[in-house]
């Protein structure tokens, strides 16, 4: 973690006891710290370096220093000072005796402990050094411990805000859900992005891609294409005009000429009975509907990925849907799995047939795509490494006037 510091390692002296070194910043009036170590049976041998002032201790303030006494006239003036210095180091503040008002503030500011100048001696030397340290590491290990979740709180509430939320006000009878599974361990996004919205016009605009690789630049990526995508299609852009502009878009925000992206593209007309389908270098949706075995959409020669070629094209591919339907739009994270710990992969056809098996129960929207996901998973023997992204449109009957 940037800004993290640690505390030196305890050293032992071959098979001797515990060494902790102890720096002592002052001019020591009362030769208390004369000797080279204070050593009390049974506890750590403390060494004593010795430093006139702060530009002294500066020269000698390393790994190895556990511990820092401070013993200067202006004590808390050097303790903030000490603190800048050395933010990984124990320090006890020596002080004139229990009741000296300066031992709480001293404390409060950021010493370990304090220590009266009368009781100096190898037992409360070597314990108050101990105990110094120790709860110097304990004060660290809560610092980071707090650091670290609140930037995991911090990410988690960008990475969720970055997730779409779909815009599909006034489309009536047409139900939305969607699952995002991440491939990086304790992330919330990865490359794999998805949308939906409405436009003025009634038509319903679905999208779905897949950025090449994995990490946090990835999943940046994504959302600069999904945000591009929302815009151009409020724009009015659409098909190949849509799809060449999110290529440049593409070109111009990836880190290096090798990453590409995919993407499927599916426009469903206001009635809900047409569909555009576009596909570059993704696999075909999904369609299912009562009395109409689960299919893959057809698409006889899908265009390149964004980002492969500069002169690509891509096919329009018209779809007929008519009635009540089921369209699910997904990355290849959900088809690419192991079964059953084989080297064989699941596939579009065993993700077809899967599909086909959990529809015939009575499966449907956000159960349906929990249970797909979950078997997948189990399919896989585990987590899956890739991203999971799945698109759910559901168009159902409008429940007309009752009769009389």
């Amino acid at each position: 973690m940037p800004g993290a510091v640690t505390l030196p390692r305890q050293r032992t002296n071959g098979a001797g006891p515990l060494t902790l070194t102890l720096l002592v910043i002052g001019d020591d009036p009362t030769s208390a710290f004369t000797a080279p170590y204070f050593e009390e049976k049974g506890g750590p041998r403390i060494k004593v370096l010795r430093a006139a002032n702060l530009t002294a201790a500066g020269r000698l303030l390393t790994d190895g220093v556990h511990c820092i006494l401070l013993d200067l006239p202006d004590v808390l003036a050097s303790l903030r000072q000490v603190n800048r210095l050395a933010p990984g180091t124990a320090v006890l503040v020596l002080t004139d005796g229990p009741d000296d008002g300066r031992a709480a503030e001293a404390v409060r500011i950021g010493a370990q402990d304090h220590l009266s100048r009368h009781d100096v001696g190898a037992a409360t030397v070597t314990r108050a050094v101990r105990y110094a340290v120790e709860r110097k590491r304990a004060d660290l290990a809560q610092r980071q411990l707090t650091e670290s979740r609140l930037l995991a709180q911090e990410n988690s509430r960008l990475e969720r805000g970055l997730l779409p939320t779909p815009l599909l006000e006034g489309a009536a009878g047409l139900r939305f859900a969607a699952r995002y599974r991440p491939g990086r361990s304790r992330a919330l996004l990865g490359g794999d992005f998805y949308d939906t919205v409405r436009t003025a016009d009634g038509t319903v605009h679905a999208m779905i891609g897949d950025v090449c690789g994995h990490g946090p630049d990835a999943a940046a990526l994504g959302v600069e294409l999904r945000i591009a995508w929302r815009a151009l299609t409020f724009a009015g852009l659409g098909g190949e005009q849509l799809l060449h502009t999110m290529q440049e878009v593409l070109v111009h925000e990836r880190a290096s000429e090798e990453i590409f992206a995919t993407l499927c593209l599916v426009d469903i007309a206001a009635d809900g009975d047409l569909a555009c389908l576009y596909l570059a270098g993704h696999p075909a949706p999904l369609v299912a509907g009562p009395g109409r075995v689960p299919a893959l959409l057809p698409c006889d020669e899908p265009g390149p990925a964004l980002g492969l070629l500069p002169d690509a094209s891509w096919e329009r591919v018209p779809v007929r849907l008519d009635g009540e339907w089921a369209l699910m739009l997904y990355t290849d994270g959900l088809i690419e799995g192991r079964v059953d710990g084989s080297r064989q992969r699941l596939g579009q056809d065993g993700m077809v047939r899967l599909a086909a098996r959990l529809l015939a129960s009575g499966l449907r929207g956000e159960g349906f795509l929990d249970a797909a996901v979950t078997e997948v998973r189990e399919l896989n023997g585990g987590e899956l490494t890739d991203d999971v992204a799945v698109v759910l449109l559901e168009r159902q009957p409008l429940e007309g006037p009752a009769k009389g």
